[in-house]
């Protein structure tokens, strides 16, 4: 592609070159020394010029019309070829013509096409543009104005240039990989992306069998717990296997025998690696937070106490603020003054002379003052007394704690519960704490659940594991163990232990009951009607695992 600049060059060159050759074959001579000639004779003489040979003048000739022509065919070529603007293309040609025309030598003649109408449109089968031979053609694309537009035409010719291959130089490159791919500079549009056929059953169809699995799992653990072998079979998992000898070390403590692999042997100097050890991390296991059952967000209000100055303070300003009140009103007239206050004591120094005059009299005055007094006091402190039904609603008042915002629970375990006055200091302690719960009676494994306030609960621990001495027999236990050996009498040691204590939303329990339960099966339905079969397989575990110790 010539730009405008180098046309207008060559142009210049090719004129300038055909000016050159005129000159060298003009025949104009230069002035001479020539004899003087009359005026009328001097205008019918013509000129002598120099004589050239004619083979020269010839070749001279032709060397300037060969150039010529060439430059009239690159001119046409160029025409031919280049879109130029329509100032620049009608210059040229009138330079050319005009050199040409000057010399004397015609054109070639150029078929130029007529401007005016549309190039005729041929399309083939394929809806391709071809020319009249039949040979494919391409249109001029008219590029867009707009920065979108042509934005949007980079951004396309860009995404050609990537999806173009590698070139046969980078392909012949030793360094070049064809397995990497290049990833485009800009991000894929997000496609839709449809499910294969038959996913969603094979989902569905996966969840179906896991249902199953679980229903089939649950109906297996619950007939494991009517038979009483649920709990038995879980304390049997991690009770320890061997049985070691009195002052033996064991290699392995049963606690850590379910993290560390079956038949690894543990030695002084044997290191096994980490991957071996099962459920061992570097990540600290943290218990979920859960909201505590009762409402928290209501406000605590602590109680003032008073110390005995405050107390006695306070007493001698409210008496001194209603002695003034009563002096007010006398002063005012509003009541008459009060008797004044005479006892034997004061007698004298009260009444005076009176007191000489009739001694006997103001004596007997005297007494009747203080049995008034007497006797009004008397009847205000019966008028303030309680009756005996208020009395029993305040004690019971004082006795019934608040569990609105939290019922405490405590779970005793006693080996033994058949001592009748056991069981009675238990039923009249609960009753008189007010106290709710239930015993439940088995072999070896007899329950004391009882709920109720803090205090009455600190009371009837205090019963439960000091007040009562669980391990005296009575005279018919002692006749039937005599017979037994001291080991045995020591394994059947009667005592009680504290299970579990804690808090809860509600009550379970009604008033406190005795329920006498032969089989595992029958106390666990019976903590599992009132949705607290947890206080039973807690106990029944502390009783396995004690009777294996």
């Amino acid at each position: 592609m010539l730009t405008k600049l180098q046309i207008k060059q060559m142009m210049e060159a090719a004129t300038r070159q055909i000016e050159e050759r005129k000159k060298q074959l003009s025949f104009i001579s230069p002035p001479a020394a020539q004899p003087k000639i009359s005026s009328s004779s001097q205008s019918e003489r013509l000129p002598i010029g120099n004589t050239i040979q004619p083979s020269q003048a010839a070749t001279f000739m032709n060397d300037a019309i060969e150039k010529a022509r060439k430059a009239a065919e690159l001119q046409a070529r160029i025409q031919a070829q280049l879109a130029l603007k329509p100032g620049l293309i009608g210059n040229a040609n009138m330079v050319g013509l005009a050199n040409l025309h000057a010399m004397g030598i015609a054109p070639p003649k150029v078929e130029l096409k007529d401007q005016t109408k549309p190039t005729p449109l041929i399309l083939d089968e394929q809806g391709r543009t071809v020319d009249a031979s039949g040979k494919e053609i391409e249109l001029t694309h008219r590029m867009p104005t707009l920065k979108a537009n042509i934005r949007a035409v980079k951004r396309e010719q860009f995404k050609q240039q990537l999806k173009e291959k590698p070139s046969e130089d980078m392909e012949s490159n030793t360094y070049f990989d064809p397995r990497v791919s290049i990833t485009p500079a800009q991000r894929q549009k997000r496609s839709f992306k449809f499910h294969e056929k038959g996913k969603f059953e094979k989902i569905a169809q996966r969840l179906r069998t896991k249902a199953q699995l679980e229903k089939l799992q649950a109906e297996i653990s619950q007939a494991a717990r009517k038979t009483g072998i649920h709990t038995s079979t879980k304390l049997a998992l991690i009770t320890p296997k061997k049985e070691l000898k009195e002052g033996e070390i064991p290699e392995i403590e049963w606690w850590d025998s379910y993290i560390i692999p079956n038949g690894l042997e543990l030695k002084g100097g044997a290191a096994s690696k980490r991957d071996e050890y099962f459920g061992i991390t570097n990540l600290v296991e943290h218990p979920a937070q859960l909201n505590p059952p009762v409402d928290s967000d209501t406000p605590v209000t602590l109680g003032v106490y008073l110390t005995k100055k405050e107390q006695k303070k306070l007493r001698r300003q409210t008496r001194r603020e209603a002695q003034k009140e009563l002096q007010e009103k006398v002063r005012l007239g509003l009541m008459p003054p009060p008797e004044p206050k005479v006892r034997i004591s004061n007698l004298m120094r009260v009444l005076g002379t009176e007191a000489v005059q009739d001694p006997t009299k103001v004596e007997a005055h005297v007494r009747a003052q203080m049995a008034k007094r007497q006797k009004a006091h008397e009847e205000a402190n019966a008028a303030r007394k309680l009756t005996a039904e208020q009395r029993k609603a305040k004690k019971v008042k004082k006795l019934k704690e608040d569990v609105s915002q939290g019922v405490h629970i405590a779970v005793y375990r006693v080996r033994n519960l058949s001592n009748p006055a056991k069981k009675f200091k238990i039923e009249a302690n609960a009753g008189q704490l007010y106290l709710s719960g239930v015993v439940v009676l088995h072999k070896d494994v007899n329950v004391v659940v009882v709920e109720g306030g803090p205090k009455a609960q600190k009371k009837f621990k205090r019963l439960m594991l000091h007040r009562i001495k669980w391990d005296e027999q009575t005279a018919a236990t002692k006749g039937e163990d005599e017979d037994e050996s001291d080991e045995e009498a020591v394994k059947k040691t009667n005592k009680c232990s504290l299970v579990w204590e804690g808090t809860a939303k509600d009550r379970s329990f009604g008033e406190m009951k005795f329920k006498q339960c032969p089989t595992e099966n029958m106390a666990r339905e019976h903590f599992k009607k009132h949705g607290a079969e947890h206080y039973w397989d807690l106990a029944l575990s502390e009783s396995v695992l004690e009777s294996t110790d």
